[in-house]
């Protein structure tokens, strides 16, 4: 509480010492007294703030990234994989160990005829047959941790020889944007690197000297920032005239003028907005913010969002019904919201989880921490919906019901730096402390290497993915410059319309919304300027009405887009 009695060290605002005690609390003198002066940095709360505008260094590096955005959904507490990705071909296995929990096969969405998932997850079904979904089995690592702490660490850290609370205290993507932003404290970049929602968790984001996400507690406080621009207010009414509201209030000042990003936040958020209706949950108001953040162009790389609630050892079905529905719809409604500005294929989400839970259900309907469990992938950039790898065997657990990972969590990671953000490789494996570089195949490609074979649900990827590819010998935007859209005549035959800016060959295929091919609309050599391609002449059978998927292949680029055939 503020003194004002006359043994103050100064007495008004008249006295010579009022000023004096100004110039006394100068931003470097209350980040020594706070013995943080020489970083540049401090922490409120547990943001970071950094005072500075970009550097052309920073600058320049920022530029030259791809443009691609990543999202990283956490589903805190341990996901059930076999209540998210449902194996049909070991349908009795899974239905026997556990006999009051399982999902009936009547309920279950067939994707393809191996997998499935829950008819409650049914608002994905638009995306799979966009090539929009793939979710990748058995994801884990060896000797894998069932504690919450210890497995957060090393999904965040990477780090296998974790033990306890021993282990490194780096995440992969601080350590990647260590290597971006190398003046980070005393230059930050134009826009912030992360932004994270809830702080738990957020080891990801950890450097050696900072953390690089500007992190808020909850979607309320992001919100609340993205509407007003201010995180505290600055009203003099507040704190008075005293030495105690003079500090707090240069405290207060130091969050709001160095951390400038609440400010750029704001106008993004501004200038972006939803064009689709969300549900009133906490994920979707999450996803919706980002939304509007990524179409008012905030510049911001990577996001972690996340949803609790997944330790079910008690009551599972209606828990995971709700948590998947939720995220479910969330997720359709979020890639409708950014295809209206057509940003849905430079956004590319992933979950990840601390573990999965075990095969066989406890006494009291729900599951134990287990180990091995599906990733789930979405996007556009994704060109095409497959199921990834090889799901563990239901019939040959360890001997505490665990299904063995057959997917190391890491070489997901590394293709998302690798492929997706067109990190270097030596990079990629140095952030990943010294993991080799194993790619897996999930339908994009930034570095041209060629992609080792992977086991799809059927042998056979359910919508071809990305073939291993030179650099294409074309300018880039060239290849962006190719127009293609379907249209229906009077008549409501379905025709694509193609405008080529260069003469090369053209192969179009026709797939149906499980990710069958039914054939081959176009596959010639085709001259600079436009064409009209009549889908039904072209194809040499009947064609039931329905959804459909047409994939153009021009220079190993490959573009997707639906059509509705009458």
């Amino acid at each position: 509480m503020c003194d004002t009695h006359d043994n103050t060290p100064y007495k008004g605002l008249e006295h010579e010492g009022h000023d004096q005690e100004h110039k006394a609390w100068s931003r470097r003198s209350f980040l020594q007294a706070m013995g943080i002066a020489g970083t540049g940095s401090m922490m409120l709360g547990a943001n970071m703030l950094t005072a500075s505008g970009p550097s052309p260094l920073t600058a320049a590096i920022a530029a030259a990234e791809t443009d691609n955005i990543l999202i990283l959904i956490r589903l805190s507490g341990g996901n059930d994989g076999l209540s998210t990705v449902i194996p049909m071909e070991q349908y009795d296995s899974y239905a026997n160990a556990r006999p009051n929990i399982y999902i009936p096969e009547s309920k279950v969405l067939k994707l393809t005829d191996e997998f499935g998932v829950p008819s409650y997850m049914t608002a994905l079904e638009p995306m799979w047959g966009d090539g929009q979904f793939k979710a990748v089995h058995g994801v884990g690592y060896e000797g894998q941790s069932l504690s919450h702490f210890t497995g957060s660490d090393i999904f965040a850290n990477t780090d296998l020889t974790t033990t306890g609370f021993q282990g490194l205290n780096t995440g992969w993507m601080g350590r990647h944007f260590e290597n971006i932003y190398p003046d980070y404290l005393i230059n930050p970049p134009a826009a912030p690197a992360a932004i994270q929602i809830g702080q738990f968790g957020n080891l990801v984001f950890q450097g050696e000297e900072t953390n690089y996400a500007f992190v808020t507690s909850n979607i309320d406080q992001l919100e609340e920032i993205a509407e007003s621009g201010l995180q505290y207010s600055l009203d003099d009414m507040l704190f008075g005239d005293c030495m105690y509201g003079d500090q707090l209030k240069f405290l207060r000042g130091v969050a709001n003028t160095t951390y400038e990003y609440s400010g750029l936040i704001h106008e993004a958020y501004e200038r972006g907005q939803n064009q689709v209706e969300y549900q009133d949950n906490g994920f979707a108001r999450q996803l919706a913010l980002l939304a509007r953040l990524i179409k008012g162009n905030l510049g911001t790389k990577v996001y972690m969002i996340s949803m609790g609630g997944f330790d079910t050892h008690g009551n599972q079905p209606l828990a995971h019904e709700r948590l998947m529905t939720n995220l479910s719809v969330a997720i359709d409604n979020f890639y409708d919201d950014l295809g209206f500005t057509q940003q849905d294929d430079k956004v590319l989400s992933m979950t990840f989880s601390e573990f999965g839970r075990r095969i066989f259900e406890n006494g009291s309907n729900g599951t134990d921490h287990g180990k091995a469990a599906p990733t789930l992938f979405f996007g556009s950039g994704l060109n095409g919906s497959a199921f990834v790898g090889d799901h563990p065997t239901l019939d040959n657990p360890d001997g505490r019901g665990n299904l063995e990972y057959t997917m190391d969590f890491r070489d997901l990671y590394a293709t998302v730096l690798a492929e997706w953000l067109c990190v270097d490789i030596p990079l990629v494996e140095q952030h990943l402390l010294n993991h080799p570089y194993a790619p897996v195949n999930l339908g994009f490609n930034c570095s041209g290497v060629e992609f080792p074979d992977i086991v799809y649900s059927d042998g056979e990827p359910t919508l071809p993915t990305t073939e291993p590819t030179e650099p294409t010998p074309f300018d880039p935007e060239l290849l962006e410059a190719v127009v293609h859209k379907p249209f229906y005549p009077t008549d409501s035959t379905p025709h694509i319309y193609l405008e080529m800016p260069f003469s090369a060959h053209v192969d179009i295929q026709l797939y149906n919304i499980l990710g069958q091919n039914v054939g081959t609309v176009f596959n010639e050599m085709m001259f600079e300027g436009s064409t009209e391609i009549n889908i039904r002449e072209r194809m040499p059978g009947h064609l039931s009405t329905g959804k459909y998927i047409y994939r153009i292949n021009v220079q190993n680029q490959k573009m997707s887009k639906s059509v509705m055939v009458a």
